[in-house]
């Protein structure tokens, strides 16, 4: 892991500043949501998780991952010898969709601009992808037109590919969300075994 502490220090600096300028702005989603969920871990992972957006207890916790889904997430980080602390996670959206719908394209046009900058802040090595939003959406190069030119991910799971975005380069691991494997159990397979192309490719 990438340890330098005044690096680390001004990409944290930089992270809440962007968190700050995000709160005062009058967002979608923002009138009903308990919580800002801007996202949680190392300013300076490697590995960077995107999810679609927070759900319950997210929402009124203010973390990301922090449901049943998060418990599978740890186990799975836990299964290549990581911790939370060591990788960053967050989801497209940043305040809770109510009930948990599906989010709609004016949400994701005002929100990602946000996740874009704490990717371009922490600059990660991988791109982790929970789901289909969050795949098609980083795989269409943040070109939200283009997301529904790309195939699902049950189609794209584990499959690293190389991506370029403005200057920056990166690795983007498309995976099935953690929530899935709570309703079919034979998933928690299939991400684990995904989960293990993260590994190999920090060995990189």
């Amino acid at each position: 892991m990438r340890k330098n502490p005044e690096d680390m220090k001004n990409k944290e600096n930089q992270l809440e500043q962007l968190k700050q300028v995000m709160m005062k702005k009058d967002l979608p989603l923002k009138k009903t949501a308990h919580h800002i969920v801007f996202g949680e871990g190392s300013a300076n992972a490697p590995v960077f998780f995107i999810g679609e957006a927070p759900g319950k207890q997210e929402d009124l916790k203010g973390l990301p991952f922090v449901g049943a889904a998060g418990k599978i997430l740890n186990q799975l980080l836990q299964s290549i010898k990581l911790n939370r602390e060591d990788v960053y996670i967050t989801s497209i959206l940043k305040y809770r969709p109510p009930n948990n719908r599906n989010p709609t394209i004016q949400e994701i046009v005002s929100h990602a601009p946000y996740l874009i900058k704490q990717i371009e802040i922490i600059q990660p090595q991988i791109l982790v992808t929970l789901g289909n939003f969050s795949t098609k959406f980083v795989l269409s190069q943040f070109n939200i037109p283009q997301m529904q030119a790309i195939s699902g991910i049950s189609q794209l799971h584990g499959q690293p590919k190389k991506i370029k975005f403005d200057h920056y380069s990166f690795v983007v691991v498309p995976m099935y969300h953690p929530a899935a494997a709570l309703y079919n159990s034979s998933l928690r397979k299939v991400l684990q075994e995904d989960f293990l192309v993260i590994k190999n490719q920090l060995q990189y």
